[in-house]
């Protein structure tokens, strides 16, 4: 299992009837609510955002994520709380006489590209405001004061696209604000499609929107006319009357100074479980092929078909077993349990046929296995099993590396027994999780996620070129005789930006 991150390109804040415009402020504010109290005082405002998914699309382009398998492909908007680090801030008010809103949810929508016969193209910029308030005025001219201070120019404040009205300088929404929640414009809250909705208890929340169908409908091609996205609360919110407060909630975003910049994340499966040298009788086991041109893995021009041979060279069970693509130039067969009767330990032969690399017919690939007894696997007696500690290399990367953010490393473990320097481990279940650190807490980048297994390595790909530079921690954990072991900051490197 693998992850992508696809970051924002754009986004702003739109605000009720105004035309300020807030695209480059580190925050995100979602209002609803009374507005009598408010500075300035604006209706509802709704967060529009785009993504950056062409390099996604490279490599569901390029098979490192195969296209033929997204079903199995998620996709979850994250986006961190800028309440989430103080829970004293929940339910407490802002300079603006906002309050910290919480028991509320939010609506994921898709923006249209156009809407009817006569509806605008809806493309949008993001704008360069940051200021909710103009503050170029004299700041003390009441005061008495002979030389009153002057600000004649408010750069940070822009009434520029886009806003409440406008997606462009010179082209506005088909409906101001996007749609209308009260279902009487000519984009209304009923026809938009919504996403997802997330309920916000506490107020103090992270987002984490599905996208899955959404990101994979424009993967395959089934989905193409869009303008991006927006999050809102729902009509009954912005609508509600008789309130005496107004209510916010905020988030980070793509303009932030810290680590927790919003993005798209990406799961697929591209696991290896390479049973080669474990294979086991009485249960369904994979194996794989590795097509390499010049190191540079690449596709067969179509699937191989394999057959499982016994030493006298007859086919053993099903025959022109079907294989798949996994991930660019790797393919698996799940070779059903088709050895009963069979003694162990027994050597078979795999033979892979059928293959053509760019036209060129390649000759029949043959490898071996063994075939051993599920009870080489099972112990039993009066004494519970030993716990075990193990000892880590590394290989492809360097303890405290800089690594540019153009890299995608494939790195090695290598697992040992504690305080043995050749007994190695071939047979385990092994995890890694990667995270950063902003002061005491652990910010998490990759959940655990199992390490690929072949024949002769244990591994797993590091995509640096969708990472923010930062210094980076790895954990492992070891999963053998039903017992885990953690072992912490096993590995750790940087990653810096290309100059």
């Amino acid at each position: 299992m693998s992850i992508h991150l696809s970051y924002f390109n754009r986004n702003n804040t739109l605000i009720s009837n105004s035309k300020i415009n807030t695209g480059r402020n580190p925050v995100v504010e979602l209002t609803y609510g009374a507005t009598d109290y408010l500075i300035p005082a604006y209706g509802p405002t709704r967060l529009i955002f785009n993504l950056n998914l062409q390099p996604l699309i490279d490599k569901v382009n390029d098979t490192i994520i195969f296209s033929g398998s997204l079903s199995s492909v998620t996709h979850t908007l994250v986006m961190r709380n800028s309440a989430s680090f103080d829970e004293s801030l929940l339910n407490g008010k802002m300079p603006s006489q906002k309050r910290r809103a919480s028991s509320f949810d939010l609506n994921l929508f898709r923006i249209p590209l156009s809407s009817g016969t006569t509806g605008y193209v809806q493309y949008w910029d993001e704008g360069v405001g940051y200021d909710y308030t103009n503050y170029s005025k004299n700041l003390n001219s009441g005061s008495g004061a002979k030389y009153p201070l002057v600000i004649k120019d408010d750069n940070a404040f822009a009434t520029t696209a886009s806003n409440w009205f406008s997606g462009k300088t010179i082209s506005g929404w088909t409906e101001s604000g996007i749609y209308n929640n009260k279902n009487t414009g000519k984009v209304n809250y009923s026809g938009l499609t919504i996403l997802d909705t997330q309920h916000f208890e506490f107020g103090n929340e992270d987002i984490s929107f599905n996208m899955t169908n959404e990101i994979n409908a424009i993967l395959s091609g089934s989905t193409t006319s869009y303008a991006g996205w927006g999050i809102a609360y729902p009509p009954s919110y912005e609508n509600a009357t008789g309130l005496t407060e107004s209510y916010s909630v905020g988030f980070f975003s793509r303009h932030t100074q810290t680590f927790y910049e919003p993005y798209l994340l990406t799961t697929y499966n591209d696991l290896i479980k390479d049973d080669r040298n474990n294979f086991v009788k009485n249960r369904v086991n994979k194996l794989y092929l590795y097509v390499t041109d010049e190191d540079s893995y690449s596709n067969l021009d179509n699937n191989p078909i394999v057959n499982i041979f016994d030493n006298d060279g007859v086919v053993v069970g099903a025959s022109n077993l079907s294989t798949k693509l996994i991930t660019k130039g790797v393919y698996q067969v799940s070779v059903p349990n088709v050895f009963s009767g069979r003694t162990t330990p027994m050597v078979f032969t795999d033979v892979w046929s059928g293959m053509t690399l760019n036209g060129i017919t390649l000759p029949n690939v043959e490898n071996e296995f063994v075939l051993y007894d599920v009870n080489n696997r099972i112990k039993t007696g009066t004494k519970t099993t030993e716990s075990e500690t193990y000892n880590f290399d590394f290989y492809n990367i360097m303890q405290g590396e800089k690594i540019l953010n153009t890299d995608v490393r494939k790195i090695g473990v290598i697992i040992k027994k504690a305080y043995s320097t050749s007994e190695l481990l071939t047979n385990i279940k092994g995890f890694y999780r990667v995270y950063v650190k902003e002061g005491e807490t652990q910010v998490q980048v990759q959940d655990w996620t199992e390490f690929n297994r072949t024949p002769n390595e244990y591994y797993f790909n590091f995509d640096t070129r969708d990472k923010i530079p930062n210094k980076y921690f790895v954990d492992l954990k070891v999963q053998i005789a039903g017992e885990i072991t953690t072992y912490k900051k096993q590995l750790t490197f940087f990653i810096v930006n290309k100059k």
